[in-house]
């Protein structure tokens, strides 16, 4: 759920600028222009569970192609430290999505993100089968500094799904340095429920440039005890 368009509206509106995905859970539910070009890069993620420490780069090439419509394309690269054994590093699957942002309604904004993650990875870091994304996002400008947001998705693999719900609170700390805090509970089928929290900054030394940092913790049920991340991402326009 990025920080923008909501909160930095008045420092990304000079260039056309819809905002980032990153960071947090979600995405923003805007679409670049046609031939506008963002790239978003973890510098990097990573996940710590009792089976070790997962490090990810992940990168995410996105492509305004026009009537509300953005192509996506993403992978990663990884490095896996299990507890009380050799580590092991390589590239993960590629991604490729398409955002659809619907018509916004004053201060209320909403989109739909589906994608499809192939089985092209690393051996160490490839799915079993192919996973298919269905995701909305919805956001609500409460106030001149403050955004709301509500994402729901589901991912389908092998006949079975996982559902994710998570809500955000966003907020402006000056024109160009935001903050938000989210709650996310997720249902794996097979593999039970869980929950966390999370918090996060994201500064744009520049209307086209955006940094980021965030946290997330288990609150409870089967989820990662710590997730925490670094980010860049930049708007290069036509």
């Amino acid at each position: 759920m990025s920080l923008a368009p909501g909160c930095f509206a008045a420092a990304a509106a000079a260039l056309d600028n819809p905002g980032y995905d990153r960071p947090g859970l979600g995405f923003t539910p805007a679409v670049l222009a046609p031939g506008s070009v963002t790239w978003e890069q973890g510098l990097p993620d990573a996940s710590r569970d009792s089976g070790g420490t997962q490090y990810a780069a992940d990168g995410l090439l996105r492509l305004g192609i026009g009537h509300a419509l953005e192509l996506q394309l993403g992978s990663s690269y990884n490095r896996f430290d299990p507890r009380g054994a050799g580590s092991s590093d390589g590239r993960g699957d590629t991604t490729l999505g398409l955002k659809f942002a619907l018509p916004a309604r004053g201060a209320f904004s909403w989109g739909l993100l589906g994608s499809m993650e192939f089985t092209d990875g690393t051996r160490a870091f490839r799915n079993a089968r192919r996973q298919y994304l269905l995701g909305a996002d919805a956001n609500w400008q409460w106030s001149a500094r403050g955004t709301a947001a509500l994402y729901l998705e589901n991912v389908r693999s092998g006949g079975r799904d996982s559902t994710l719900l998570a809500v955000n609170d966003g907020c402006a700390i000056t024109p160009t340095l935001g903050g938000y805090v989210e709650l996310a509970v997720q249902d794996d089928a097979g593999d039970g429920h869980g929950s966390r929290v999370g918090a996060g900054l994201a500064w744009m030394p520049t209307p086209r440039v955006q940094l980021d940092a965030s946290a997330r913790h288990r609150v409870g049920g089967r989820a990662p005890d710590w997730e925490a991340g670094l980010g860049v991402s930049v708007y290069f326009g036509h």
